[in-house]
């Protein structure tokens, strides 16, 4: 049975043609749901949420190495950055309305105009400085990327799948008090391999983790479906606790 939408149906939806996508897919920006038995890509919601996210930072001219450093950070706020992406296109908006203005000043009186602030783009320039600072300023995030840049697409998409393992067997103690000796030791299992194959993982940065598995969203949604429902509210807590 099919679940999700094939790599020509996202074509026709979003006007990007089946290479760009299939080679999102290569690059590990963009990895499909699932497969039909054939074989053929198929994306879900939360794949098509993600596709959104790519396509704005797209528009605003993020690089694709970029995003793709954005957007795997665990730090990654799906709302936060929204909020930053929609003040940067209000600028750019406010930018090519005052390049129009010029231009049209221009034609209508026909001579040479001498003014040239139309042009300044520092606000804008300003505002997306801060934004990627915040995005990518840390040392985590520093170490994160050098990590991530000696590793091949294969190694990537197998430490995905080692992080939802990990999120699977969350789930199979689920059943439990997250206090338990047992979901302890498996949390303190995800923060050591955070550690190793990420960056220097603190219990403020994990706390500040657990409490995004359980906001909903890409996470959350992710977690339980490695888990089960309501593992992803069951990590956080555990999480909070092990931080305490």
């Amino acid at each position: 049975m099919k679940t999700g939408m094939t790599v020509n149906e996202v074509s026709k939806l979003t006007g990007l043609s089946v290479r760009t996508l299939q080679y999102y897919d290569r690059i590990g920006l963009l990895t499909p749901s699932g497969h039909t038995g054939a074989g053929y890509r198929l994306y879900d919601n939360t794949a098509l949420e993600s596709l959104q996210q790519i396509m704005l930072f797209r528009e605003l001219e993020f690089p694709l190495k970029d995003i793709k450093a954005i957007m795997s950070d665990p730090h990654f706020d799906r709302e936060k950055a929204l909020g930053q992406q929609i003040e940067l296109l209000k600028l750019r908006r406010e930018h090519l309305d005052g390049l129009i203005e010029f231009a049209e000043k221009i034609k209508n009186t026909g001579g040479i105009n001498m003014e040239f602030n139309a042009f300044d783009t520092s606000k804008l320039d300003e505002y997306a400085k801060r934004a990627k600072e915040q995005w990518g300023n840390t040392a985590e995030y520093r170490e994160s990327e050098e990590k991530s840049s000696k590793r091949s697409d294969a190694d990537n998409k197998r430490l995905a799948r080692e992080t939802m393992e990990l999120f699977a067997q969350f789930g199979e103690l689920r059943g439990r008090d997250p206090a338990d000796s047992e979901v302890q030791a498996q949390v303190k299992h995800l923060q050591d391999f955070f550690c190793e194959n990420y960056y220097n993982c603190t219990n403020d940065i994990l706390r500040g983790l657990g409490r995004m598995y359980a906001d909903g969203g890409e996470f959350t949604e992710n977690i339980d479906k490695a888990g089960g429902k309501g593992t992803a509210e069951f990590v956080s807590r555990a999480i909070e606790i092990y931080c305490k």
